[in-house]
């Protein structure tokens, strides 16, 4: 027996531990198809043209199906008690790519790559690479969300809204893809072909990309309990939803996308209002009193 190596506990920080054969195989289908979707929407995005708008349409579509992906990953994980560091991380990754790469190239060759090559080459080739550097900050600004989040405890908004609703610290960065994917959808994938729609379109991914790094409030759907007792007219409601949502997807889509991104700028300036401190009094003095 060998004395002079002294014994480590389990726990000791210094004991290299075995890595885990193995994962949860149920939540990390989903995660794996949040990745496909992804996948498929650059390879999509980079496919398209104004004679094929088609295939933005399709890169938009994808990302739509991944939002999906996402969220159902998360809640059958803890709906099987199966959720794992291994998963957090993977569906990180997941997120990066999907909703920060994905939509990021989309959003460039949508917006900026399909405008006419006659018009005025100099400017052109400016806004391809304004939405170059604009794109990228997207990517970063979705990126830093994440991280942002993964370290959390708690985190608390700097407009806090009712107590017990649950919020997120600024907008997640799989509403800002969405938000992305459904203004592609909402026209059928016909790319922009005007420089001013082009900046018009920059300054709304700037918008986004700062709605995500920001500490604003906005709602989290993580508080709907579907599996609890409810009125019957929100089974009413739900079934309308999917119907419109069938036929009109793209008006739908870019409507909620929409109000959901208003919804967190309208409660942060609502609460400024609110944290306004009430003017100061004034007195006028009674005509005929010489306050001198």
């Amino acid at each position: 027996m060998n004395l002079s190596r002294p014994f480590r506990r389990a726990d000791d920080p210094q004991q290299p531990h075995r890595m885990r054969r193995g994962m949860y195989v149920l939540p990390s289908i989903f995660t794996a198809g949040n990745i496909a979707a992804g996948y498929y929407a650059i390879s999509q995005a980079i496919q398209g043209s104004a004679s094929a708008p088609f295939h933005f349409d399709n890169a938009a579509k994808a990302i739509g199906f991944a939002v999906l992906f996402d969220g159902l990953d998360g809640r059958i994980a803890r709906m099987t008690n199966t959720t794992s560091d291994f998963g957090r991380e993977l569906d990180s990754l997941a997120d990066v790519i999907t909703f920060g790469v994905a939509p990021a190239i989309l959003s460039w060759i949508w917006g900026c790559h399909q405008i006419p090559e006659l018009w005025q080459p100099d400017l052109r080739h400016k806004i391809i690479q304004l939405g170059a550097i604009i794109t990228f900050l997207f990517v970063i600004a979705g990126a830093s969300r994440l991280a942002r989040f993964n370290i959390s405890k708690n985190p608390q908004p700097k407009n806090p809204g009712r107590p017990g609703r649950k919020y997120f610290v600024g907008m997640p960065i799989p509403a800002g893809a969405a938000m992305i994917a459904a203004t592609v959808h909402f026209g059928d994938g016909a790319p922009i072909d005007r420089w001013w729609e082009a900046l018009l379109w920059l300054v709304f991914l700037v918008l986004i990309s700062y709605l995500m790094v920001s500490t604003w409030r906005f709602w989290s759907p993580k508080g709907i309990d579907l599996r609890t007792r409810q009125p019957f007219w929100v089974f009413l409601l739900i079934c309308g939803f999917l119907a419109l949502l069938w036929y009109y997807s793209e008006y739908v889509l870019f409507a909620l996308g929409l109000l959901y991104l208003v919804s967190g700028i309208i409660a942060r300036f609502a609460y400024a209002i609110r944290r306004r401190p009430p003017a100061a009094p004034s007195y006028e003095p009674e005509s005929g009193v010489d306050l001198a």
